[in-house]
């Protein structure tokens, strides 16, 4: 890693978090903390308002700004890949909003690393198969914004119909299915509703909170991811 752009990491983690060692940068960055205390005293001297001492910790003043966003190389092709995997599999709306988005991306590189937005070769050709749900997918992802309780006619294995009601909390994408995650209040437990099964859906009208043991987060304790 450049040293102009471990600085910039530095100043970044600093920024996101109240107070940060020396040993806990050293681990983030893989440099010995001798360096991060020459770092440290380089972006002091250059002006950057870091407070902290040698065995305590350290914090940014939280009135500095970092204007200037910048990427490195492998944040480039990352943010480029992620973005054309929105443009194939994110609906009407993300697909739009990758492309200008991608806009931003290429202005906020400075003109001679710009060529880096088409140096990726990983490429999202659209899968057409997931069409038919695009319009289902717009509605959940607008439900799951404002809280809205859903009322579905979903098909089973068996094709056997039920009709729900469930509290939407987040999309999933399978790469050959999309799933909604969802506490329903019929089963009184999480439930995975896969998007092509659904029949029909509606709001009730009724929002709902984020109660505890009903949560996304509590989602993905259940179900093993966090």
């Amino acid at each position: 890693m450049r040293r102009a752009d471990r600085l910039f990491q530095i100043v970044q983690h600093l920024r996101a978090r109240r107070l940060t060692t020396a040993a806990q940068l050293a681990q983030l960055l893989a440099v010995s903390e001798r360096t991060v205390y020459r770092d440290i005293r380089d972006l002091s001297l250059s002006g950057i308002p870091v407070h902290g001492e040698a065995g305590v910790g350290y914090c940014l003043d939280r009135s500095f700004e970092l204007t200037a966003l910048m990427f490195t190389p492998d944040e480039v092709e990352a943010v480029v890949v992620g973005l054309r995997m929105a443009q194939a599999f994110g609906g009407h709306r993300l697909r739009n909003a990758s492309v200008t988005a991608l806009d931003k991306v290429v202005l906020a590189l400075p003109k001679h690393r710009r060529a880096e937005v088409e140096r990726p070769q990983i490429y999202v050709p659209p899968v057409h198969a997931h069409a038919e749900v695009d319009p289902m997918r717009e509605t959940l992802s607008s439900a799951i914004n404002d809280r809205a309780l859903l009322r579905l006619t979903y098909a089973d294995d068996s094709r056997k119909k039920t009709e729900r009601d469930v509290e939407p909390l987040a999309l999933h994408f399978w790469g050959s299915v999309w799933t909604l995650a969802a506490w329903c209040r019929k089963r009184r437990d999480f439930r995975n509703f896969r998007l092509d099964r659904i029949e029909t859906c509606a709001r009730t009208g009724e929002t709902f909170k984020d109660d505890p043991g009903k949560t996304l987060s509590d989602f993905l304790r259940a179900v093993g991811v966090r």
